[in-house]
């Protein structure tokens, strides 16, 4: 790091949406693409967004889904935390699982969204979102690649 000064995490709630089925088992999970003028433009990832100044991840995560996406969510799982550092930003991502929501989703930024089983057929895949297709193998038992390399 140039000047040896440490980074303050920029603190993101994530969302993992995931389908379950009659037994509860969980399925297809949601991916969106990254917005037009964004960083990391047409890469894809789970949604959600950084935690404005007193909001708790769960209000976060709420505040972005309806902001990005025009859906409502229901419980909010707290599942891993992971520091990524990118070049232009050192981030704590808060990820959250939630299988519930309402609403009719709505690319409010422009981005695309695709349900996605493993290994994930979008690409590419943001460099922070690869860990959480290795959770995702981990838990299913799935012994493949999780994704397609860049």
């Amino acid at each position: 790091m140039s000047g040896g000064g440490e980074r303050t995490p920029v603190e993101v709630a994530v969302g993992v949406l995931v389908e379950r089925d009659a037994q509860g088992a969980e399925g297809r999970f949601l991916l969106t693409s990254r917005p037009p003028g964004k960083v990391y433009e047409g890469y894809w990832e789970f949604p959600g967004g950084k935690l404005e100044a007193g909001e708790t991840v769960d209000q976060a995560l709420r505040r972005e889904l309806i902001e990005e996406l025009g859906i409502t969510i229901g419980t909010t799982h707290p599942w891993k935390i992971e520091i990524f550092d990118y070049p232009h930003a050192l981030v704590r991502l808060h990820f959250c699982k939630v299988y519930e929501w309402s609403g009719e989703f709505e690319m409010r930024e422009g981005q695309t969204m695709a349900w996605q089983t493993l290994p994930v057929e979008v690409t590419p895949v943001l460099p922070g979102t690869v860990p959480v297709l290795r959770w995702f193998a981990e838990e299913r038992g799935f012994i493949q690649a999780t994704h397609q390399g860049v």
